[in-house]
This record gives structure tokens, C-alpha cells and sequence, in this order.
């Protein structure tokens, strides 16, 4: 007999596991759809962190006069970064940190701060407008990182402020006698037992703090005359130090080895020299002003490469032989940690030189202060750090800070080649390939490259880490609870200018430039 044909009888679902997953229909679209909704969520997430900083093409040119030469910019470099590093950091690594090596740290530190000072160079050709270490980060690989340098600019800001106080007054006090700390001391006491804070709370940095932030937010200004007086004054302490000091050069401070058996000149060892190093980027703090003045340079292809390679080597230089100078004069173990070149003379009965070097010393740390872009808020911040930490402790602070932009810009040079081009018509931005060497003296430095200079960051980084972690999270905070909110970008209306600025990839810039194309 023939089989009846049954029609299949419909069956209830089944949950069944095979492997931790569920096989119901529904199951499976409810786990599609959340799987598709977290997936949506950080897509959107990722584009926010990582979206690029929109350049409008017009914007390119400058409407002003092109008018500085070679020598302008590298007068203008020097100017930014001789100041108050030399004089705030000079004693306290020698004395803690590096001994007479200090003139090696400052040489290690010099090299380092010109490869990326060439990575700021770069960018400043390619995007003559674009002015800061912010911007080419926001250029380059998107918000987030250029928050994080922002936000080391900021640090940087209140943390060089307060060790320039900080030194400001321990010069002040070594013209006086050392009369402020000792009756500091006497009335208000030491702080006994601490690595981070200093020995007393400095009363008189505290007060130059609040005095600079009260009179930049009443809107004053110190003249361009003033500062240039400053700068020449500053200028004179640096050949008085070098050529005065080097007649009371004593060599057995460098040869030899002392009771222990402990080298002179590497008392603290080469991890000393090392961890030296790591402060002493602090006193190279402002050859990113190079990069800046590219909008007004007449050749900014070629005199920006140039005056960054000739500032640079002064600087060093001047560095190299004023710590020199110092650790000649007197044992390093005799430097005093705030006042370094005034207590020198001192030592060596150069009263004359002593109340000069001080004077000077006040200009040049002046000069350094003046410049301060706070509000109270952030002012009276800085007064509280002047007022209680240590320099080193701030010294060290402030240069993994610094640190940190250096290797992020230099770790954009690299994505910025290896991407295309934003605007294929301009001839500027026509190859992401390396720039060539266009001045000679350079051709030692072919065998670096954007790389070097953030392996070197990041190793000199990792000898001082500590407690950096803390304010860095904190920054992060901020940007993820605010800032991802309100930046900018995110405000920016929908238009096909800025539909380009958002691609952050270059899988997702090719295919804007591969869709735009097509059309």
C-alpha cells in the first residue's frame, strides 16, 4: 500500500548549548542585535577618540607678512629656551642625581631634544599654521592623544611655574644670606622625612606665584623691551659663569675616585647620567616656539630645519659648559640644590660674582614666569605645588610630561608619511615621504629617523615614571566625562569639508579618497 505523506508537524523551539551559544531564533536576533549595538557603540566611540582635526583648505595661507630670516628664527629658538631651566634643575641633579656626569646627562639630552625638535620641524613645513604640539597631535593621530599632550602642556605650564618659583626664591634667599629659610625653618619648622616635599614650605614662592597670576589676570603685560632686557642680562650671567667660574676649575674633581672607591665623575653611576638625563630635558622646554614662527618665516621649508639644528647646538653647548664650570668650581656633594652658581662663588669668595650671578639669575627666571596664561584658579594651584614640593620632584614631573609630547609628535611624523595626502593639489602635501636634508652639517643625522626619537623618549621616560600615571589618569577622566562631549570637532556641523576631517584610519582615509574619486 502506498505511504501516506506526512506533513512534517511543527516542533516547539529548543534551548540548546553546544559550546557556551544558544540556538533558538531568538535568542540568536536578540544576541545579534546586541552584539550589533555594543559593536555600534564603540565604532562610534572609537571615531570620536580618534577623529582628526579639520584643517579648512583656505586656511593654509596667512595673511601675515612672511619677514623672518634664518637667523631671526634661530635668535628666536635660543631665546626661548635659555631661561630658567639651566638655573632651576643644574644644582639639584648634580647634587642628587648625576654628580659631574651632569655634563654628559645635558649631551644625552640635547640629542634626544634635537630629533624630536627636527620631528617639530617637519611639521611645521607641512602645516605652517598649525602652531603646537596639540594641533599636530590632533593632525596627526586624532583627539585623544592630542588631549593627552594637552593636557602635559597644561602640567607643564603650572609644574615649570612652580620649580621656577621654587628657584626663584632659593636665589633670592642665597642674596640675602640665607635669612628666609633659616627663620622659615625656625618659625614654621622642617618637613622631616619626605622624598616629594621640600625641607620647609616655601612662603616666598608661594607669593611670586599669586603676585604673577593676579597681575596676569588683570590683564597686564611686561613690555617687549623689558623682556629683551632680561634676556641680554640673562645672556651676561652665562659668559660670566663659564668664563669666570673656569678660572677656579679644580680637574681632580672629575679624575679618580674618592674614599668608597666611587668614581668622581660618576658618583651615582651611569644610571645616574641616565636618570640625569630625564631631568634635564626640562632646560630644553621651548624649541617647539621654532616650529611656530613658520607662518612668518620667508623659506619655512628651509629656515625652520636650520635654525632648529643651530638652536639646538648652542643651547647644548651653553649647558654643557655651564655645568661644566659648576661641578670644576666645587665638589658636587657642596652644590646647593636651588641656588647653584651664586652658592659657587660663594664658596670660592667671589662675592662680586655671587650677588651677579643672583641678579642675573632673578632676570633670566623673570623672564620665564612673565609668560604665564593662568587664571586664579589654576594660579593658586601652582602657588600650593610651589609652596610645598620639592624641585626635583617637580623637575622630574615636568620633563616625563614634556617627554611624552615629544614622543607622541614623533610617533606622528611617522603616521603622517605613511598616510595620503589631504589635499592632493597643494605641492606640500602632495608625497608623504621624508623630507630631505636641505642644509649641509645634517648628513650624520640620515641615519635617524621620527623613530628613534620615540624610542629615546620612551626610555628615558621609563627611568622616572613614578606617580606620572596618577595625573595622566585623572586627565583622562576629565576627557571622557567632559571633554568627548564639548570638543570642537564633535560641535562642528555635518558638510562634506568636515566629513574628511572625521576619517582617523588609513583604511578609512583611503576610502574617502577612493569614494571621492569615483564621484
Amino acid at each position: 500500500t502506498p505511504h501516506a505523506v506526512m506533513a512534517p508537524v511543527a516542533k516547539k523551539p529548543q534551548i540548546e548549548i553546544d559550546s557556551g551559544h544558544l540556538k533558538t531564533p531568538v535568542l540568536n536576533r536578540n544576541n545579534g542585535r546586541t552584539s550589533s549595538c555594543v559593536d555600534m557603540r564603540f565604532s562610534t566611540l572609537r571615531e570620536k577618540v580618534f577623529r582628526l582635526k579639520h584643517i579648512p583648505h583656505g586656511n593654509l595661507d596667512t595673511q601675515l607678512r612672511r619677514c623672518l630670516t634664518t637667523v631671526d628664527i634661530t635668535l628666536l629658538g635660543i631665546g626661548h629656551m635659555i631661561g630658567a631651566g639651566i638655573y632651576v634643575l643644574t644644582g639639584a641633579v648634580v647634587r642628587n642625581v648625576a654628580g659631574p656626569s651632569i655634563v654628559l646627562s645635558f649631551l644625552l639630552a640635547g640629542v634626544a631634544s634635537l630629533l624630536s625638535a627636527l620631528c617639530y620641524a617637519e611639521f611645521g613645513a607641512r602645516f605652517p599654521k598649525a602652531g603646537s604640539a596639540y594641533t599636530y597631535a590632533y593632525v596627526g593621530v586624532g583627539e585623544l592623544w592630542a588631549f593627552v599632550i594637552g593636557w602635559n602642556i597644561v602640567l607643564e605650564h603650572m609644574l615649570g611655574a612652580a620649580a621656577v618659583a621654587r628657584s626663584w626664591s632659593g636665589y633670592l634667599d642665597s642674596l640675602l644670606g640665607n635669612v628666609i629659610s633659616n627663620t622659615t625653618m625656625e618659625r614654621v619648622g622642617r618637613i622631616e622625612n619626605s622624598s616629594f616635599f621640600g625641607d620647609y614650605p616655601d612662603i616666598i614662592a608661594f607669593l611670586l606665584i599669586v603676585v604673577v597670576a593676579i597681575f596676569i589676570a588683570l590683564g597686564s603685560k611686561v613690555s617687549t623691551n623689558f623682556n629683551s632686557i632680561f634676556t641680554i642680562v640673562n645672556m651676561g650671567v652665562i659668559v660670566l659663569v663659564v668664563g669666570y667660574g673656569i678660572t677656579f676649575a679644580d680637574f681632580s674633581l672629575w679624575s679618580g675616585t674618592n674614599e668608597e672607591g666611587v668614581s668622581n665623575f660618576f658618583p651615582y653611576g651611569v644610571n645616574g647620567m641616565l636618570a640625569g638625563a630625564a631631568s634635564c630635558f626640562f632646560a630644553y622646554i621651548g624649541f617647539d616656539g621654532l616650529a611656530t614662527a613658520g607662518e612668518e618665516a620667508k623659506n619655512p621649508a628651509r629656515s625652520i630645519p636650520i635654525a632648529t639644528f643651530a638652536s639646538m647646538s648652542v643651547v647644548t653647548l651653553a649647558y654643557i659648559a655651564m655645568s661644566a664650570a659648576l661641578t670644576l668650581m666645587v665638589p658636587y656633594y657642596q652644590v646647593h640644590p636651588t641656588a647653584a652658581f651664586s652658592d659657587a662663588f660663594a664658596l670660592r669668595g667671589a662675592t662680586v660674582a655671587k650677588i651677579a650671578v643672583s641678579v642675573g639669575a632673578l632676570c633670566g627666571m623673570t623672564t620665564s614666569l612673565v609668560p604665564i596664561n593662568a587664571v586664579l584658579v589654576f594660579g593658586s594651584i601652582t602657588a600650593c605645588i610651589a609652596l610645598m614640593f620639592d624641585i626635583e620632584t617637580l623637575v622630574e614631573f615636568l620633563s616625563i610630561g614634556t617627554l611624552l609630547a615629544y614622543s607622541i609628535v614623533s610617533a606622528c611624523v611617522i603616521i603622517l608619511r605613511y598616510q595620503p595626502a589631504r589635499y592632493p593639489e597643494d605641492g606640500s602635501f602632495d608625497n608623504g615621504g621624508k623630507m630631505k636634508f636641505t642644509f649641509p652639517g645634517s648628513a650624520y643625522l640620515e641615519q635617524f629617523d621620527p623613530g628613534h626619537a620615540v624610542h629615546y623618549g620612551v626610555v628615558v621616560m621609563m627611568i622616572g615614571f613614578t606617580g606620572f600615571g596618577l595625573c595622566l589618569s585623572s586627565g583622562l577622566s576629565i576627557y571622557f566625562i567632559y571633554g568627548i562631549r564639548h570638543s570642537r570637532e564633535e560641535l562642528l556641523p555635518s558638510s562634506p569639508e568636515a566629513r574628511f576631517s572625521k576619517s582617523s584610519t588609513y583604511e578609512s582615509v583611503v576610502s574617502a579618497t577612493t569614494a571621492g574619486s569615483a564621484t
